[in-house]
């Protein structure tokens, strides 16, 4: 039986867990061309060695990144996403100024 370390609910089956694919940083979808947000959200390098990766524990729904060296399969080290992020990303639109009707 395989376990995964999770940062929030500590060693636990491999089965609870789904993977969300490598992590990789995001451009500015603001000023980023279609082409770098298309090879944003659809590539991976898919290297052989410790990648960086998203995984989530399915129970809890709670999203974090492992470390994980892609041709062993052994599990380097797991760890919260405040690590790396230090800021939320607004994806909003920026708000239209409104029209004046006389």
């Amino acid at each position: 039986m395989k376990i995964m370390p999770c940062p929030l609910n500590g060693p636990r089956n491999i089965s609870e867990f789904t993977y969300g694919g490598e992590f990789k940083p995001m451009p500015d979808p603001a000023t980023c061309s279609d082409a770098e947000w298309a090879d944003y959200v659809f590539n991976s390098d898919n290297r052989a060695g410790v990648v960086t990766e998203w995984w989530m524990h399915n129970a809890s729904s709670y999203w974090f990144l492992a470390e994980r060296h892609t041709v062993t399969d052994e599990i380097v080290r797991t760890f919260d996403p405040k690590e790396v992020f230090t800021q939320r990303v607004d994806f909003a639109a920026p708000a239209k100024p409104q029209e004046i009707v006389a």
